[in-house]
């Protein structure tokens, strides 16, 4: 089974940071691209950042650029999404997910996990 494990959200004040974790089980870490999503009221789901594995090639929303950074460990199957100079619209859930190639649309992705809820005070 695939298994896609997101960690690291949690309540921040703007301006801060945070560090998500998706680690990855049950598929070849290197032949697949990792993307984050979030989900918010009135914003349905959105592609944040995505990455390739197997060269870290790394494309970002235009909201993000600048403040957010993608990388993967393939050593250890998990890929992070550092957050910094975080802004209250950046509450949201965040969730990874697995396909085969780095695109910011849910639809090109097989594979989901569960989210994690960032929070941003103003």
């Amino acid at each position: 089974d695939v298994q896609l494990q997101a960690s690291g959200g949690g309540l921040v004040e703007t301006g801060g940071s945070l560090r998500l974790s998706c680690a990855a089980s049950g598929l070849t870490f290197d032949d697949y691209a990792i993307g984050w999503f979030l989900m918010a009221p009135g914003k349905g789901r959105e592609g944040v950042a995505c990455i390739a594995n197997s060269d870290g090639a790394a494309y970002y929303a235009d909201s993000v650029k600048g403040r957010f950074t993608i990388s993967s460990d393939n050593a250890k199957n998990t890929v992070y999404l550092q957050m910094n100079k975080l802004k209250p619209e950046d509450t949201a859930i965040y969730s990874c997910a697995a396909g085969s190639l780095p695109r910011r649309v849910a639809t090109a992705y097989d594979y989901w996990g569960q989210g994690t809820q960032v929070t941003v005070s103003s």
